[in-house]
């Protein structure tokens, strides 16, 4: 591995903490909840290990795959690994993959009235432009590898999932997008939740469309 490699993959991981600690620090996800991957240069993935907290994540404890899959350094992964592996192998575009147990999000998730082929309201624009629709799943026991599957059967057409009574999980092209993605996410479901019974305005179908357009998103059935 050349040094030049060595020095990305160093800063990669060292991202990777940071982003995960500053999520953990805000209230995104606590305790030992949250997982989170990224692509290396070779092909490979840093993951964070099974039963580690965000807010004290070791850059060199990640858990590191070769571009095989064969865990080669570093702990064990998280059990929740299949999330992610469904997300990079059906989405070529997908550099980062993001679970958080994000309190909003699982709350609007109980919802009996939410859309589970477009699971956010249009609260913003923000919430279109970077994750698309969101799909919410049902309810698996965690570390189920039917989530992973589940995420598979939409063979890439979305960047983003609800899983019900769970969390969020959200694709990016890298770390920083994966989890700007992921925090909007949590933060529309706050609005949607702040909200509740109060009839609020959201975009209408025509503004929807042109922020689609406008910002060339992804807005697949």
């Amino acid at each position: 591995m050349s040094a030049g490699r060595i020095m990305n993959e160093t800063k990669l991981r060292e991202q990777i903490c940071l982003l995960a600690k500053s999520m953990f620090d805000r209230g995104l996800t606590g305790g030992s909840t949250g997982n989170i991957s990224a692509r290396t240069a070779d092909g490979g993935l840093l993951v964070s290990p099974t039963g580690t907290s965000f807010g004290r994540l070791d850059p060199g404890r990640l858990s590191r795959f070769d571009a095989k899959g064969t865990l080669i350094d570093g702990a064990l992964p998280t059990k929740e690994l299949p999330l992610h592996t469904a997300f990079y192998d059906t989405r070529s575009t997908a550099g980062a993959v993001v679970h958080l147990h994000a309190c909003h999000a699982v709350a609007l998730s109980m919802m009996p009235d939410v859309d589970k082929d477009n699971f956010l309201p249009p609260m913003t624009p923000y919430g279109i432009m970077k994750l698309g629709k969101v799909k919410l799943l049902p309810f698996y026991l965690p570390g189920d590898p039917a989530m992973g599957e589940a995420v598979r059967g939409l063979a890439g057409k979305r960047s983003a999932v609800m899983l019900a009574n769970h969390g969020p999980v959200v694709a990016g092209r890298d770390v920083e997008a994966a989890c700007n993605a992921i925090e909007e996410l949590e933060d529309t479901a706050r609005l949607a939740m702040m909200t509740r019974g109060m009839s609020p305005k959201l975009l209408t179908s025509a503004q929807v469309a042109e922020v689609v357009t406008a910002f060339d998103v992804d807005w697949q059935g």
